[in-house]
Order: C-alpha cells, then sequence, then structure tokens
C-alpha cells in the first residue's frame, strides 16, 4: 500500500518535472498587470496634470502608508478565514489616547506604549470573543467597531487633541530623511516583517494551514484557537500603530481618524491575492494591492471626484475583487 501511495506521488509532480519547472499562471499575478494597467490608465487620463511626478508618488506612498500596515496584519486574519471591521475605529481611539499620553507629559515612548497598547487591548478581546466564546469574527468587530468608536467620541467629547511634541510628529508622520518619507520607511519595516513571519516561519505555515482547512490543522497539532487569537492582536497591533502614524501626520488625535479605511483595508487584501476563504494569502500582493487603491484614489481626487464618489468606486473594486478571486478559486 505504501508503494502504491509513493507511485502516485511520483505520477501527480511528473507533469511539472517535465518541463523541469512549474508552469506560470497569470491569475497569481493579476494584481501586478492591474496596478500597471492602473498607472497607464490615470498617466493617459491626468497627462499634465502631475500625476507621474516624483512629488506626487511620494503623496501616494504617504497617503497609503496606514492602510498597508493594517492591510499587511489583515492579511493574517484573512488567511486564517476571518476578518476584522474595527481596525478603523481602533486606528482614531489609538491616535487620541496617544495624543492624551502626549499632553499629559508621558513623552514619546509614553504616548507609543499608550497607542500601540489600545490596539493591542481592542485586538486581545476580539480574539478572545472569537475564540473563547465562538462569536463569528465578522459579529464580535462589528459590535466593537461600534464601541471604540463612540469611546473614541466620548472621552474628548468629540474635539481634537492637538499633538505639539516635535520629536513625536517627525519620526511617527511628517518627518523625511532627505527625500524619503518617514512613513514610507515605516510602510517597507511592517511590510518586510509581515512577508518574512508569513513566508519564512512555522506561525505564517500554521497561519495558512488554519484558514486553508482547520479541522486538518488541528489534527496535525495546530492550535488553532491561538493561531486566530494572535493574528487578531496583531490586526489591533498595527491598527494602533496606523493610528500613532494619522496623529503624527496630523499633529492631532480626531475621533475621524480611520473612517472607511477597513474598506480600503479589505479590498487591499483581496485584490493583492488573498482568498477570503482563507488558506491563501500573500503580503507582497496586499502591498501592490494596497498602493493600487492609494493611486486609484489620488487619480479620481486629481479628477475631481469628491468623498463620496470615492466610496463608491472603492465599494465597485471591493466587489470585483471579491467575484474575481472566486472565479479564479474554482479555476
Amino acid at each position: 500500500m505504501q508503494s502504491k501511495d509513493i507511485k502516485v506521488s511520483g505520477a501527480a509532480a511528473a507533469p511539472n518535472l517535465k518541463y523541469g519547472k512549474q508552469q506560470f499562471d497569470w491569475r497569481n499575478y493579476i494584481v501586478y498587470f492591474a496596478f500597471i494597467g492602473v498607472l497607464i490608465f490615470f498617466s493617459i487620463v491626468l497627462n499634465g496634470e502631475g500625476f507621474l511626478t516624483s512629488t506626487n508618488m511620494l503623496n501616494i506612498a504617504r497617503q497609503s502608508a496606514m492602510i498597508t500596515i493594517m492591510a499587511v496584519a489583515m492579511t493574517f486574519v484573512i488567511s486564517t478565514g476571518e476578518i476584522d471591521l474595527s481596525v478603523g475605529s481602533i486606528t482614531a481611539l489609538s491616535a487620541l489616547t496617544a495624543a492624551l499620553a502626549l499632553q499629559a507629559g508621558y513623552g514619546l515612548i509614553g504616548g507609543l506604549v499608550v497607542g500601540l497598547g489600545t490596539g493591542l487591548l481592542v485586538g486581545l478581546i476580539n480574539g478572545l470573543l472569537i475564540t473563547k466564546a465562538a462569536i463569528p469574527s465578522f459579529l464580535v468587530t462589528l459590535g466593537m467597531m461600534g464601541i471604540v468608536k463612540g469611546a473614541a467620541m466620548w472621552i474628548t467629547n468629540t474635539a481634537p487633541v492637538p499633538i505639539v511634541h516635535d520629536t513625536f510628529n517627525f519620526v511617527f508622520g511628517s518627518g523625511d530623511l532627505g527625500p524619503i518619507p518617514i512613513l514610507l520607511i515605516w510602510t517597507l519595516i511592517i511590510a518586510a516583517v509581515g512577508h518574512v513571519l508569513l513566508r519564512k516561519t512555522a506561525f505564517g505555515r500554521q497561519t495558512l494551514a488554519t484558514g486553508g482547512n482547520e479541522s486538518a490543522a488541528k489534527f496535525s497539532g495546530i492550535k488553532t484557537g491561538k493561531i486566530k487569537l494572535l493574528v487578531f492582536i496583531g490586526t489591533g497591533l498595527m491598527a494602533g500603530f496606523a493610528g500613532i502614524l494619522y496623529a503624527g501626520r496630523m499633529h492631532a488625535g480626531r475621533f475621524t481618524f480611520g473612517e472607511g479605511d477597513e474598506l480600503s483595508v479589505i479590498a487591499a487584501v483581496i485584490l493583492g491575492g488573498t482568498a477570503l476563504s482563507g488558506g491563501v494569502g500573500t503580503v507582497i500582493g496586499t502591498v501592490v494591492g494596497s498602493l493600487m487603491m492609494g493611486v486609484i484614489n489620488n487619480g479620481l481626487i486629481i479628477m475631481g471626484l469628491d468623498v463620496s464618489q470615492q466610496q463608491i468606486v472603492r465599494g465597485l473594486i471591493i466587489i470585483l475583487a471579491v467575484a474575481f478571486g472566486r472565479k479564479t478559486l474554482k479555476k
């Protein structure tokens, strides 16, 4: 029986060995083709409007930074077959708590710790409710979105909290190292860590296994509940960090930060090639998907579309991304 299994395995592998390498599947690279297509489209439509200038490209990187950072963490959540709708609200609350800590005189480290701690705490609560109370992640994070949003409005009575700490503002938002924005550097660091974590570590493999087939993952010894708890803590932490970056860039904490960001984050992850059903995830694809969302938003602004019209386009992109992803997975 064992020798028969070996023969079947060898036969199954034969088609790939026949050509000496794995066959190219263009569907795995659709986000890159789409990104190039979007760039070409706006370059033609906005010719002479300064769209392709280095200044505008760096501006897109700044605008996309917080979305990209949250999307890297969301890649892990969606790879497990779950979802987190509370990231936008966590961003606002973390920005406000970091600003309040700075205002109280706790300094740069204090503001950083309080902001990150806020995100981590909400992520931990989300994870515990999902893994211990067995409540679906959609319902938990939808409810948490409202709770956290209300808390952000309540603690300051909807008033902004200014940040006058120049070092904090420089390091976490408005600074540049030469021509390179600080926000771009933070984005590259988080993306690199996320890629290595997903592709090169046991945690990343266990994350994908949990989303691919949770029952099989449990039988193989993977503590799927622990994996899900950790990925939700991760999204809370990165949403908190995104809030700190928002605060540093805008020199204030506001309850409006992160409004609608959950849609952009989810769109970036799905556009990047992560399966909404779980089991398949790519951080690099997520980063490209986020940049593509940034390019689209930037192009629409230059074209003169208002925020409401951008929301419509963003919603259509999510629907098309999910529909196309389901189609390609069936193939």
